[in-house]
């Protein structure tokens, strides 16, 4: 591991991460324990709040320090309405920060749902069916506020053979792609990646396309035609949309935090809020996980969800979970970069590593490590311009600059 911020975060989540050194938490420290009971959404949590914020009179709470790892992990707008009913134990600054924090992303959240029901009239002018399902949507849908969670672009999925169309409609919506892919390499990319994201109205990548869950190397090819088919409708601001079903949802959720080691406790926030709903059909997550062969990564998904937000773990899984030593053993694993903040760097060895031992099944593990060497992507071909009957020669290139990569050379 190194101590550098995560390349995965987009743009806007970045906004405001600070430093390791800057963010400065320690697991038995006053800050991480309040910010844990903030995060919360039990009673338990909201009872430890207040104890703790009873206790500064003991021990002086940091509160810029608090405020840097709300921001870090996601939690500004948790943390503003959960000190908000304790104002006579909080400083008047803290608190205005908090607020205006919220407002400005209050602000952003509104901005981007009239964005998001432009976008969505005209797909649906041209038979496009298109679902949100991180960002406003699920802060609404399972929040109750749009601005609960901090915002920072729009997450879509479009069917594969929508994926042209989509980008036109967007193009003339005034958005353009931030990748340029050779028109030649173009259906390749459709074939073997998975997103396209967008510079437009509302900036830099504001606007992420796509039509699977993760690069193709990680081999969880989930079934994306269900995923549509069993979309569920709900309102955004004022207007509907549909969005993925709830098991669906922890699943997918469950994959991006796996994806980015569970790095921001927001992502635990989210599984929190589903679980809490307990509207789950368990035997059909269940059955999902297994035929996608993620049945370890919703495990530590609930194991930390759990130890960190105190949910408890459904008794549809309780068995098989406290019998996944692997699972255990990578929940204890990953703690400790979470409440540092440190990163696995994603084009390490040791990142990788982790990935294959997130897959029980054997068969998982070596297709994640044949596609991780044998399929290029964006990277190979701007690094080398090929005329498409030679496409297979990228497979050459791609495997000269894993080695490069692994090598540091």
């Amino acid at each position: 591991m190194n101590a550098v911020p995560n390349p995965a975060f987009s743009d806007q989540e970045a906004v405001g991460l600070e430093s390791v050194a800057a963010y400065g938490m320690s697991p038995d420290s006053l800050e991480w324990s309040l910010l844990l009971a903030a995060a919360g959404s039990t009673e338990t949590s909201r009872t430890r709040l207040h104890c703790l914020l009873a206790e500064q009179r003991e021990k002086q709470i940091d509160w810029p320090s608090l405020l840097r790892g709300a921001n870090f992990h996601g939690l500004s707008s948790l943390l503003h309405q959960n000190l908000a009913p304790h104002a006579n134990w909080v400083p008047a600054q803290t608190l205005n920060q908090l607020r205006a924090a919220y407002a400005m992303n209050m602000q952003k959240a509104l901005v981007l749902s009239r964005e998001l029901n432009r976008i969505l009239g005209r797909a649906g002018a041209l038979g496009i069916q298109l679902i949100p399902y991180k960002g406003i949507a699920l802060s609404e849908a399972y929040y109750g506020d749009i601005a609960m969670r901090q915002v920072g672009d729009l997450d879509l999925f479009v069917r594969r053979r929508d994926v042209i169309g989509i980008r036109s409609a967007l193009r003339e919506l005034g958005y353009a792609p931030r990748l340029a892919i050779p028109e030649n390499s173009e259906p390749d990319y459709i074939a073997s990646g998975y997103e396209y994201s967008f510079d437009g109205p509302l900036g830099k990548a504001s606007v992420e396309l796509q039509w699977a869950l993760q690069p193709r190397y990680y081999a969880v090819d989930y079934d994306m035609d269900g995923l549509f088919a069993r979309a569920v409708e709900v309102t955004i601001a004022g207007f509907a949309a549909r969005t993925l079903s709830p098991e669906d949802l922890l699943l997918v959720l469950s994959l991006h935090a796996a994806k980015h080691v569970w790095g921001r406790l927001i992502w635990l926030c989210d599984i929190a809020q589903i679980l809490n709903r307990g509207n789950l059909d368990f035997p059909a997550l269940l059955s999902r996980s297994r035929e996608l062969g993620i049945v370890r990564i919703l495990h530590v998904t609930l194991l930390l969800a759990n130890r960190f937000l105190e949910i408890p773990i459904p008794a549809e899984f309780e068995p098989a979970i406290y019998s996944d030593r692997t699972a255990r053993v990578i929940a204890d694993e990953v703690t400790p970069s979470i409440i540092s903040g440190i990163s696995w760097e994603e084009n390490k060895i040791g990142y990788f590593r982790l990935m294959m031992r997130l897959r029980e099944r054997r068969r998982d593990r070596m297709r994640f490590l044949a596609r991780l060497t044998f399929t290029p992507g964006p990277g190979e071909w701007q690094a080398l311009k090929l005329p498409r009957v030679l496409s297979p020669v990228y497979k050459a290139v791609r495997m000269a600059r894993l080695a490069a990569r692994f090598t540091n050379r």
